[in-house]
């Protein structure tokens, strides 16, 4: 029985882990270095992330400061910087790279609360997947007792409930940080 709900919490945090980085890549209007974490540099013939081959600051709240460990990668993090998706421009003055975060306006910010949205509900959704798994496996062994079987069933609600409750609370932070000016 505890071996169940263990490893029905276990998948269960890992759809929250998945949720906190996908929001991390959402822009909430201040320069964050978790907006590079996706990134990756060819970096001498292997994809390298931007993390293991630069170091990457936050000045003045919104600027990005990217300082490369070796120099003779400051082009080839400018490129794939440039050919990502996060759409910010790069300025590259020979040692290091500055990319600025504009201020948001209130028709983006809206937009990124929508992507929030969409990530919390995937996100409230694998949790509803992994209780219905867990679930049919439960009913569907008949060496469980009954009055055990409907422990586990009632256990695995709760802890469904604890992190669809989860879920919601890091909606509403994420939604009030973008929308915070």
């Amino acid at each position: 029985m505890e071996e169940i709900l263990l490893e029905v919490e276990e998948r269960m945090e890992k759809s929250l882990i998945q949720l906190n980085s996908n929001l991390n890549n959402v822009r909430t209007g201040r320069a964050n270095p978790n907006m590079l974490d996706k990134i990756e540099v060819d970096y001498y013939g292997s994809s390298t992330p931007i993390n293991q081959i630069a170091s990457i600051s936050v000045s003045e709240g919104r600027t990005l400061v990217i300082k490369p460990f070796d120099r003779n990668s400051l082009k080839d993090i400018e490129k794939a910087i440039s050919n990502s998706n996060i759409n910010l421009p790069v300025n590259n003055d020979g040692t290091v790279l500055r990319i600025t975060v504009p201020a948001l306006t209130e028709e983006t910010r809206r937009n990124y609360c929508k992507e929030v949205a969409k990530y919390a509900e995937d996100a409230k959704v694998s949790i509803r997947n992994i209780r219905r798994d867990f679930n049919d496996k439960i009913k569907k062994d008949k060496t469980i007792p009954e009055d055990i079987s409907k422990s586990l069933l009632d256990e695995i609600q709760k802890e469904t409930d604890k992190y669809i409750l989860k879920i919601s609370e890091i909606e509403k932070n994420k939604e009030k940080e973008i929308m915070t000016i």
